[in-house]
């Protein structure tokens, strides 16, 4: 472990990979500040891409989510997988497998605290898999060390955290891709673009569906189990004996994350506003309502529906499924008919509206076919990702407000713009939350 979470200032782009690798091949590695070797077999050719276009990753956080985003990055002949980090022994070893599997050696190196991971100068790129809790400090520490970065949803557990989140990875310029893969997924982009582009009119209305429920009743103290770093966890979050949440039912408890609001928002909500082109702004007022368990550990809502205020007039509507009239996914109404689209469900008003062809001189969305693919493709070309970092922290602040809203049961006004309540000194100490010590942003 660390004595401290600062990692020290890098050069805006850490160490570049061909220079690094240039100096590998020489025999250099473990000299001159280089202390990890690169084998032999990493400095031909694989898969047609030569060593020195290959794109070197760490993944940190590999549960269920982290894993399967790291199985997807294996799959890419550009990238190459070297390291994997979590608190969970088990978790770590299991994912060291799949990359030593996939490589045919022993080489994948394992690491309980990310900021090891961060330091090592010859890694471009990181896969971030955390729970909500856990998201900002990673990233602004890996931004100022020069890495690129693929980051779950939501961005931030607060709007401050999202904010410093968005600097950090601007202002070293970082390349980012938020796991809002819908975005990359024909049915959305389509019905996105058809919005955009008024085939229903003016759109007055959207109401945003995401899943009902959370956790509801106790659990009992229990001892950590083998090869588990709970203190480190836990990280910047109060401390808390161990419950056997950590992989799973985090997402009911606020010190951690939101519930189903937080968890899908980066899905649902993001999908509305690309719709509507409100991708970098939010709303004027937000007022709403939650449900939340009376008793027990978990304290998240089970249901909650709030409406927010456009500065052009439009109304959204976000609420769990069961208080929607179309369930979950987004829904834009507009003067002349409604749009719906859901995983697997896109449809309309009319069926005149799904066949509109849209012509070379109109609005023409981002497309991507493949979520991480884009990511890749744009820490080559240093362009712009589908779901760059700014989008995301529009969609999960939307959220955010709501909940704070929720939480203090009445109407909140907020300016989009310099991102603050409008005279609101109780809401305005609700967008950022302390930060258990030594962690701070």
């Amino acid at each position: 472990m660390f004595a401290k979470n600062n990692i020290g200032p890098f050069p805006q782009g850490g160490v570049p990979r061909r220079e690094f690798l240039k100096r590998a091949a020489a025999g250099a590695a473990g000299l001159a500040g280089f202390p990890y070797l690169v084998r032999s077999s990493a400095l031909g050719k694989e898969g047609n891409v030569a060593a020195s276009e290959r794109i070197v990753m760490g993944c940190i956080g590999v549960g269920g989510q982290g894993t399967g985003n790291m199985r997807g990055f294996l799959g890419k002949k550009e990238v190459q997988v070297v390291a994997v980090c979590d608190v969970d022994k088990k978790q770590r070893d299991q994912a060291k497998k799949i990359v030593d599997d996939r490589y045919k050696n022993s080489d994948c190196k394992t690491y309980v605290d990310f900021r090891e991971v961060i330091e090592r100068k010859d890694i471009d790129a990181l896969s971030l898999a955390m729970p909500d809790h856990w998201h900002s400090i990673p990233v602004v520490m890996a931004a100022r060390a020069g890495k690129d970065m693929y980051g779950e949803k939501p961005l931030a557990r607060t709007i401050y955290e999202g904010q410093v989140m968005r600097d950090a990875v601007n202002r070293y310029g970082r390349i980012w891709q938020t796991g809002s893969w819908q975005r990359s997924v024909r049915d959305f982009h389509r019905a996105c673009e058809l919005v955009r582009n008024g085939r229903i009119g003016k759109v007055h209305t959207v109401e945003v569906g995401l899943p009902t429920g959370g956790g509801t009743g106790n659990r009992p103290v229990q001892p950590v189990p083998q090869g588990v770093d709970w203190d480190f966890w836990l990280g910047p979050a109060p401390w808390a004996p161990f419950r056997g949440v950590m992989h799973w039912d985090w997402r009911w408890m606020m010190d951690y994350s939101g519930g189903q609001l937080t968890d899908w928002a980066g899905h649902h909500i993001d999908i509305a506003h690309w719709g509507l082109g409100l991708d970098l702004t939010g709303p004027v007022e937000i007022e709403g309502k939650g449900v939340y368990p009376k008793d027990g550990i978990f304290d998240v809502p089970t249901e909650y529906k709030f409406t927010c205020k456009y500065a052009d007039g439009l109304t959204m509507i976000v609420a769990n499924d069961r208080q929607q009239p179309k369930g979950m996914g987004a829904v834009w109404y507009g003067e002349n008919g409604w749009i719906h689209v859901d995983r697997g469900r896109f449809q309309a008003s009319s069926d005149k509206i799904l066949q509109e062809v849209i012509g070379p001189n109109e609005i023409r969305l981002y497309q991507s076919n493949d979520h991480q693919q884009n990511f890749v493709d744009c820490v080559k070309s240093r362009e712009k990702t589908i779901a760059p970092i700014e989008v995301a922290h529009r969609s999960i602040s939307v959220a955010l407000l709501g909940e704070i809203a929720m939480l203090l049961g009445r109407k909140l006004r907020w300016d989009p713009d310099k991102e603050e309540f409008v005279n609101d000194d109780t809401a305005s100490r609700m967008l950022r939350r302390p930060m258990r010590s030594p962690w701070h942003l």
